[in-house]
């Protein structure tokens, strides 16, 4: 690809995509900010709370596979332009709201509206890009949009002290609609050609695939523990068992939005390195899975460490999509990629709207002691997080567990041999899919 049109696709094509991405990261992660002056201004409480930021996620997910079928057919730049304008509505709305059904309904609507922000934007990529580049860009497109979590942290919270959350999420609604606005006149439109591979391009075709019900559990139980963890409860974690006041808590969640958005470009360009060298991204996803569940149980078990360190591990695992649909896009044909990565978004986000309001269920059991949730609630919340992760894990490694004595008993004095794994193997389908041609100066 020239040097020139590159530069012209990332201005035109990608920028405006990752500036859509960077308002959902805002939007999802600004309660943890603003939670306490929602609970002094509306009167919401801790279970009130995790309904009202969880409900972004649960929208969110239902809204995955509509939005994954509406973008194979329509394409990224309409569906993102289109749905950027509810979002818009719904923060004019949450910014005039006074009760917790109006905030249900304009946080609900913030989330349909940002919803496509990261599957149209990954869609844009295997569009435009070539396929040797896609999970590279995948990690800068998740870093550029993390920012908006850091946006979330210190210099909202420099906004708020001027202006008010109010008034923030008035700037958030036009901000919101001139992107939408944005996307729509700059993002020019691509058609693919189906590929002639004999796979059918429908919905069934990705959740009939075992491969994908074998990786989904693992990426959804970390990937959205970790959104519930750094989108709320991470604050009044900080707050209740490590005792930190306002200012260090801000500088705290400013230090994990910074790891979060180092944490995809190193995601991006570990799994673009490994790539080349012929390993898969799915062990990148078993290393994440594996450092997740010990940050927790250093959270759990009150380990004698620094707690910026688990909490920056869990800021990480936050941007591990960027593994998660690299491993996607090895197994599905681009016209298939909107579809599989709704499908996988869905249980990302469902998951984490369980974990972000059940765990605010539990923690509403314990009573409050001096204005401050006991040690032993989140202990309690945060353990079944981890209990369901590793079931998730095992699950994802039964394959291997199942074929592992076969395999010593193949290695005579261990000796190495070829081992297949006991699922589908992966299809390349880079033979069988036809993109428009390459002369992309034509397309403009």
């Amino acid at each position: 690809m020239q040097i020139s049109v590159a530069w012209r696709l990332i201005a035109r094509v990608f920028l405006p995509f990752a500036a859509g991405y960077y308002l959902s990261y805002l939007f999802r992660t600004i309660n943890a900010l603003i939670a306490g002056h929602l609970i002094s201004d509306t009167g919401l409480d801790t279970a009130d709370l995790g309904l009202l930021t969880a409900v972004y996620f649960l929208v969110f997910a239902a809204a995955q596979i509509p939005i994954g079928i509406v973008l194979d057919r329509f394409g990224p730049r309409r569906v993102q332009s289109a749905l950027l304008l509810v979002a818009a509505a719904g923060a004019g709305l949450f910014a005039v709201s006074t009760g917790l059904q109006t905030l249900l309904i304009s946080r609900a609507m913030i989330g349909l509206g940002v919803a496509a922000a990261l599957t149209a934007g990954l869609k844009s990529i295997v569009l435009w890009f070539p396929r040797e580049r896609v999970a590279l860009l995948n990690g800068y497109m998740i870093m550029l949009g993390s920012l908006g979590a850091v946006t979330a942290t210190a210099p909202a919270e420099h906004l708020l002290a001027w202006m008010g959350w109010r008034q923030f999420f008035e700037i958030l609604a036009a901000v919101t609609g001139a992107t939408a606005l944005l996307i729509y006149v700059v993002v020019p439109e691509r058609v693919i050609i189906p590929s002639s591979a004999s796979i059918p391009a429908t919905l069934s075709t990705v959740f009939g695939d075992r491969r994908f019900w074998r990786i989904a559990p693992l990426s959804a139980t970390c990937v959205g523990s970790a959104w519930s963890l750094q989108g709320l409860w991470a604050s009044p974690w900080l707050t209740d068992v490590e005792g930190l006041d306002r200012a260090s808590l801000v500088g705290q969640l400013f230090m994990m939005s910074i790891v979060l958005s180092g944490g995809a470009w190193l995601f991006g360009t570990t799994v673009h390195c490994i790539r080349r060298r012929g390993v898969g991204a799915e062990t990148i996803l078993v290393i994440v899975a594996v450092l997740f569940v010990a940050a927790e149980l250093a959270l759990i078990l009150r380990a004698p460490l620094p707690s910026i360190l688990p909490w920056s591990v869990v800021a990480i695992v936050g941007t591990a999509t960027v593994v998660s649909f690299a491993v996607i896009a090895d197994y599905f044909p681009p016209e298939l990629t909107g579809r599989a990565n709704g499908a996988l978004n869905v249980l990302h986000f469902g998951w984490a709207f369980l974990a972000q309001y059940g765990t605010g269920l539990i923690l509403e059991q314990w009573s409050k002691e001096n204005g401050h949730t006991s040690i032993l609630a989140y202990q309690v919340a945060f353990g079944l997080n981890v209990a369901v992760q590793i079931a998730a894990f095992v699950w994802f490694a039964l394959p291997w567990l199942r074929s592992f004595p076969w395999w010593m008993d193949a290695i005579p004095f261990f000796a190495s041999v070829s081992v297949s794994d006991a699922v589908e193997p992966v299809i390349s389908y880079e033979q069988t899919v036809v993109l428009l041609p390459a002369d992309v100066d034509a397309e403009w």
